[in-house]
């Protein structure tokens, strides 16, 4: 993340590390867009061996609730998260389950126990990862039955990295960014990495036990002493 080459330098990159990089640019959100990409691959390569999505670029806004979040802002971010990703893949499949041993790439962060249980600091932000978890689990078992060993992975990066999670507008700023969403490679975000959904705080309950009777010291005697 954060490389500063643009898409014909990365281009380079790939030729001088023995491929063949060629640049192309496309708005994933025109259908008609992904659909020409799809067709000049078809045209030019004949198949399509692994399909990676990883559209970014939106502005989160954190620590906001729905109510105070701008509606266009977080409806973008949707958009860029889940619009995208359909709309490739939407033309993208046919070609790649023709394909033996055809593979999806997922891009997401967290793993599924931490991000199951915990709120990611945004509405949108925390609906837009659900939402790519959803797509990398409902792809594969359809697709399967059309194609042959059609894979899906779903890779999990640093969020830490991910410019959209910088610092915007009022709030936490860098050190949040720093010691808040730093993650473990290969692990969720640390337990106190981002903060669960305001709400009234729940009153810590104490085991109640039963009074113990004091037991009497020494022997017992019976009778009474003058």
């Amino acid at each position: 993340m954060d490389r500063p080459e643009t898409v014909e330098e990365t281009a380079a990159l790939v030729d001088e590390a023995g491929g063949c990089g060629i640049p192309v640019r496309v708005d994933h959100l025109v259908p008609e867009e992904a659909e020409a990409l799809v067709a000049r691959i078809r045209r030019e390569r004949g198949c399509l061996h692994v399909l990676v999505s990883d559209i970014r670029g939106a502005r989160i806004e954190w620590d906001r609730p729905v109510r105070e979040s701008s509606l266009d802002t977080g409806l973008h971010t949707l958009r860029l998260a889940v619009d995208t990703h359909a709309i490739t893949s939407h033309h993208a499949l046919p070609l790649l389950i023709g394909t033996s041993g055809g593979l999806v790439v997922e891009v997401t962060d967290g793993t599924d126990e931490y991000n199951a249980g915990h709120y990611r600091g945004s509405f949108f932000y925390d609906l837009a990862k659900a939402s790519v978890n959803r797509m990398a689990f409902a792809q594969v078992p359809v697709e399967r039955t059309a194609g042959e060993g059609l894979r899906l992975h779903r890779s999990r990066r640093r969020p830490a990295r991910r410019p959209e999670i910088r610092h915007r507008g009022p709030g936490p700023g860098p050190a949040r960014r720093r010691d808040g969403l730093s993650l473990t490679a290969g692990r969720g975000p640390k337990p106190d990495a981002v903060r669960r959904a305001p709400g009234p705080p729940v009153p810590r309950r104490w085991p109640v036990r039963p009074r113990r009777r004091p037991r009497p010291r020494g022997r017992a005697r019976n009778g009474a002493t003058a």
